[in-house]
């Protein structure tokens, strides 16, 4: 079985991505944002430097949906791409982008700069062809499933106004 950290991740940094999508889950999932920052003592334990983890978290109350003003996402690829980082802690590794173009670009330059992606179940190496199939899958799965919320909420619209409730402001 390959080790997936190896000397190489730990001699950089580890990166621990928070983002929650909207200002109100910022506000009332506290329970998520902890989780999230506690990746940070799971860098920790799996052998990170305290003093080489960095939390980005500028990103708090926007969609994952496009990169477009998510500056802690441009971090990120602009410091996977020049080799400043070892992994990248996520609470799901499908948060990180819920746009297939982005989620595959940042997989490739993962791959390339041999950069591990890390949640809380799991550590995936993007140039392990399993580990990136089940990263490709979940970054499918994440994007469509904002269409999915988007049409179960056109329909709850759609059914209230069949019954005559929506009112319009």
């Amino acid at each position: 079985m390959k080790i997936k950290i190896s000397a190489l991740h730990l001699d950089r940094s580890a990166y621990v991505y928070v983002r929650q999508s909207t200002s109100a889950q910022v506000h009332e999932h506290v329970e998520s944002k902890q989780r999230q920052y506690a990746l940070a003592e799971r860098a920790v334990a799996l052998g990170w430097a305290p003093e080489a983890v960095e939390i980005v978290d500028e990103d708090q109350g926007k969609s994952g949906a496009s990169t477009e003003g998510r500056d802690g996402f441009a971090r990120l690829a602009h410091d996977v791409a020049h080799g400043k980082m070892g992994a990248i802690f996520a609470i799901e590794a499908s948060r990180l982008a819920r746009s297939s173009q982005d989620w595959q670009r940042l997989l490739s330059l993962c791959s390339v700069a041999h950069v591990a992606v890390i949640d809380e179940q799991t550590v995936y190496d993007p140039s392990d062809r399993d580990d990136k199939l089940l990263l490709d899958l979940k970054g499918a799965m994440s994007e469509q499933e904002l269409r999915w919320l988007g049409l179960r909420l056109a329909g709850g619209r759609l059914n209230k106004a069949r019954r005559g409730e929506c009112f319009v402001t």
